[in-house]
């Protein structure tokens, strides 16, 4: 019964979001490797499904460059009225994690049904979904319950091509990377490799491409557009939008300490665990720790995460806190601190003053630390507003923002007014 109840509570409040709402990497190239063949795989996913063997990983990766596809299906682009846009895939594509080793990562290709040979190309990084399989953001869109469908929608109806990355690590036995900057980056720049490699969404080898998202999404985006000079050149990358962005970890790891949103604190913790193999998590939890931490990788999804850990602190699942130890903060900083690197097209920054969940302080850092390297930077402040409800109330920026990037109109940047 608790189950259905959550399952319940889950998908209402995920329709009123919506309602709201709407160590350096070396350039990694196509190569001679042989791209392996796409596996077509013939079953319709299944929405809410415990179990779907498509997004296992193989046993052995391919030999192949990253973006390549190796999986794909035919899926929805998401309700209804989605679906009447654009059709739609989910593929599993060849990308790198958060050390620069070959992994695969799924997620989903839609174009518009009116002719995409074209098309622009808008990858959306997704924002904080969980670390449990079920959160996937393809089987969401699929389902018609992806809180962050309006902003797809949009997109769409512009007469763009749309990709969304579900992130490292979903699949039945999750080892999600939630907040690992490289490993993000890596699966945003790679599933847009991965839409012009798709045969039947029939985009142009080389897209205008742009690249937005918000929370996690808005950290993953930015660390994409740091990333791609050297990781992904080739791609036709004309702007970047990220909100709410996580740029300071320990920024934001202070802020949650004790707060309503503390269970984003415990995902970040699980997150940069699966990363990077010399963080082991297990040796700071105490017994109730290890088992929340195991319920959360089992069925938590971005509500339980709001309401399961109001006001916690890490003092109430371990003995000692990670992030006190060396090889925790090195891997937060600088590791996974962004501003450090250029990003080299124009960006679009914006961000609630009263954002109680990713520090406005951090974020105002970032666009010092870019304005500071010369970024064509553009920053928008929302007053009164906070984490969640900016999702909503950025969007028109945004899409205005990515419509003057492919007309290739003059760039607004508002540096001098630090």
């Amino acid at each position: 019964m608790y189950r259905i109840v959550k399952s319940r509570l889950v998908r209402a409040t995920a329709a009123t979001l919506a309602g709201l709402a709407f160590v350096a990497v070396s350039p990694v190239t196509a190569s001679a490797a042989t791209s392996p063949a796409i596996d077509w795989n013939v079953n319709a996913p299944t929405p809410n499904a415990d179990a779907d063997p498509f997004y296992t990983p193989p046993s052995t990766i391919p030999t192949g460059n990253p973006g390549d596809i190796i999986r794909a299906r035919v899926a929805n682009a998401g309700p209804p009225t989605a679906r009447s846009l654009a059709k739609a895939w989910q593929v599993m594509y060849l990308s790198t994690d958060a050390l620069g080793n070959p992994n695969v990562v799924t997620g989903t290709i839609m174009v518009p049904k009116n002719g995409a040979s074209t098309a622009p190309l808008v990858t959306i990084a997704p924002g904080t979904t969980g670390p449990a399989f079920r959160c996937t953001v393809s089987r969401f869109i699929n389902s018609g319950a992806f809180y962050e469908q309006p902003a797809v929608n949009d997109m769409l109806k512009a007469g763009y091509a749309v990709a969304v990355t579900d992130y490292e690590g979903y699949h039945e036995n999750p080892k999600t990377t939630y907040v690992a900057g490289r490993s993000m980056g890596a699966a945003v720049l790679n599933i847009s490799r991965a839409a012009t490699r798709l045969p039947e969404a029939g985009l142009s080898p080389t897209p205008k491409l742009a690249i937005r998202g918000y929370s996690q999404g808005g950290g993953a985006a930015m660390w994409a557009g740091q990333m791609a000079p050297t990781y992904a050149p080739e791609l036709n990358i004309v702007g970047i939008a990220g909100g709410g962005v996580p740029a300071n970890l320990a920024l934001v790891a202070a802020s949650l300490q004790g707060q309503p949103a503390f269970g984003f604190l415990l995902n970040a913790m699980i997150g940069l665990d699966n990363a990077y193999p010399e963080l082991v998590l297990d040796d700071f939890l105490t017994d109730v720790g290890k088992s929340t931490i195991a319920n959360m990788v089992a069925g938590d999804c971005t509500i339980e995460l709001l309401i399961g850990y109001e006001n916690k602190k890490i003092d109430d699942y371990a003995t000692e806190s990670p992030f006190s130890t060396a090889p925790w903060l090195d891997r937060i900083d600088p590791e996974n601190k962004l501003g450090a690197t250029k990003i080299n097209v124009p960006v679009f920054q914006y961000h609630a003053n009263n954002d109680p969940i990713v520090s406005p302080r951090g974020a105002a850092n970032l666009r010092k630390a870019y304005c500071a390297l010369g970024v064509d930077l553009q920053w928008k402040e929302f007053d009164g507003t906070g984490h969640i409800t900016t999702v909503a109330r950025g969007n028109a920026d945004v899409a205005a923002f990515i419509a003057a990037r492919f007309r290739g109109a003059t760039t607004a940047p508002n540096c001098s007014a630090i």
